[in-house]
């Protein structure tokens, strides 16, 4: 095992120690293999690893979700068996998840306070009590949230300080955060960030579990990598950089430079005019949008979550009803097509939401690599499937994508997100569609994935399909965008040439305030 400096941030005795953690699942998976992790109080500590390498296990582990075979965890010295979360957290531990665990209905401090409530009667919520408590805690750690607003109208960058909250409410020494930029945008993604260090100053320790190695090397003091479930390398941070981090999570050289290439654009493949997709509120969720997207060009949305790029895309793909407006495919409407008829005319979706929209997880690997295209050769045979067709086609999207399963008659339920992810690419990119759609490509992906993605969505292009894409990272768009489209509040606010694009000038346009001195770009830029 690689180490470098020193263990960690903070001094003195570890906060805690996991040493020879093993874990094996039922149906064979070995997610844990001797795997080892040291906390230092009053550090940030980071935990990465490529999809399947057992960084959610060992902290499932720690938080008292699963039992380990073997191993011991140790909590200030003090050897330590958590049966339960509820063990974990009265020794000290805090756990958000990247699916948080909150009550819509409910306000921050009933959520904050939840099953350790204040009482001004016996059995009686001491509301106001509760409001303060958790308007102090809030202070305290800079944390910026309102006590009294209902979880269901916040954000989610404001629902994962809730989140927070609820840990901090319960004394949590250790909190554990679970892909925690994953949803955030850059500016909450920068507010997170200032709450870990002032938890850091507080001599609280934060573990963080991400495979976004910028972010490793902004905030963390130390990191561990997992590989293969077993611990491989102990990191000081300052000491190490992106490349060496990189090479011991996937033990090779790993392109991290993320480059564009151009495209060479031709014809339009896509056309969209004049989209309009209402909401739930009355108000659209598109509003008027056009654009175009060109065989060989890669044309990519930036837009700060929720305003309007999903639906956008759910609208072209058939699974959201347009108000009004039109969508064509080579010249084809596409306005009276069916998801599915869509489909067969040439529109491939890689959805945001790969367990419920782009999966069905119950069902075995190898039919959800074989979904929406089941019914046209080579997957069809006459009136059948083609069952042997179809193991090679799984196969072949298992080994290219380096999708980590067992088996692909085991159900899609049992693969890591990132794994699932890979899956859904690989099915999507298969079958050479004109239009590809993709929605946050590489969401919870590792950095191996990552470059195997964009190699693929570059080869895509440039086989001359026409690729819409929509990402949370600006760094992904600008690495594989030949345009870059602007959404604000559900219209298009800006179309720049990516030779012309500036973090700075798309950055203002997210945030509705277009541009005065942009050049202009003429029929181009439409």
């Amino acid at each position: 095992m690689t180490r470098q400096g020193s263990d960690g941030g903070g001094s003195g005795e570890p906060e805690v120690e996991m040493s020879g953690i093993v874990k094996r699942f039922p149906n064979g998976v070995l997610a844990n293999d001797q795997a080892e992790l040291s906390l230092a109080p009053g550090e940030v500590h980071a935990l990465v690893g490529e999809n399947g390498a057992g960084k959610s296990t060992l902290m499932s582990v720690l938080y008292g979700l699963v039992a380990p075979d073997a191993g011991e965890v140790r909590v200030r010295g003090v050897p330590t068996r958590f049966r339960s979360p509820i063990d974990a957290t009265a020794a000290g531990m805090g756990m958000v998840h990247q699916s948080f665990r909150l009550f819509p209905s409910m306000t921050v401090a009933e959520n904050v306070v939840y099953r350790a409530e204040p009482h001004r009667l016996p059995g009686v919520l001491d509301r106001k009590a509760a409001v303060r408590a958790v308007a102090d805690l809030a202070e305290r750690h800079g944390l910026q949230v309102d006590p009294r607003a209902r979880v269901a109208s916040l954000s989610v960058g404001v629902r994962q300080r809730v989140e927070i909250l609820k840990a901090l409410y319960r004394d949590a020494r250790v909190l554990i955060l679970d892909e925690p930029t994953a949803v955030l945008t850059p500016q909450e993604a920068a507010l997170l960030f200032d709450v870990l260090r002032t938890l850091r100053a507080s001599g609280r320790t934060a573990v963080i579990v991400t495979h976004k190695l910028g972010e490793v090397l902004a905030i963390s003091d130390s990191v561990t990598v997992l590989r293969d479930g077993r611990t491989v390398a102990r990191l000081t941070t300052a000491d190490t950089d992106a490349h060496e981090i990189a090479r011991q999570m996937t033990g090779r050289s790993v392109d991290l430079d993320g480059r564009w290439v151009p495209g060479r654009p031709a014809a339009p493949v896509l056309e969209v005019d004049r989209l309009t997709v209402p909401g739930p509120a009355g108000r659209p969720v598109v509003d008027d949008v056009s654009l175009q997207v060109r065989s060989g060009e890669i044309v990519g949305i930036a837009g700060v979550a929720g305003n309007g790029q999903m639906e956008l895309l759910e609208a072209i793909a058939g699974l959201r009803a347009a108000g009004h407006g039109s969508v064509r495919v080579d010249g084809t409407s596409l306005d009276a097509l069916s998801a599915g008829q869509r489909r067969q005319v040439g529109i491939a979706y890689i959805p945001e939401d790969r367990a419920a929209t782009g999966s069905a997880v119950d069902a075995p690997v190898g039919d959800n690599l074989c979904m929406g295209f089941h019914r046209r050769p080579p997957l069809r045979r006459g009136w059948t499937m083609d069952r042997k067709a179809a193991r090679r086609h799984a196969d072949e999207i298992v080994g290219a994508l380096g999708i980590k399963v067992r088996s692909a008659a085991v159900p899609a339920a049992t693969l890591s997100g990132g794994n699932l992810q890979k899956l859904i690419v690989g099915r999507e990119m298969a079958h050479d569609a004109p239009v590809l759609l993709v929605d946050q490509p590489t969401r919870g992906v590792d950095i191996g994935a990552i470059e195997n993605i964009h190699a693929r969505l570059r080869a895509y292009r440039d086989a001359g399909h026409a690729v819409l894409l929509t990402s949370a990272e600006l760094s992904e768009l600008f690495a594989l965008a030949d345009r870059l489209v602007v959404m604000f509040e559900g219209r298009v606010v800006a179309v720049v040439p990516r030779e012309r694009a500036t973090e700075e000038e798309v950055g203002l346009a997210m945030s509705g305030i277009a541009p005065g001195d942009r050049e202009p770009g003429g029929d181009d830029e439409r």
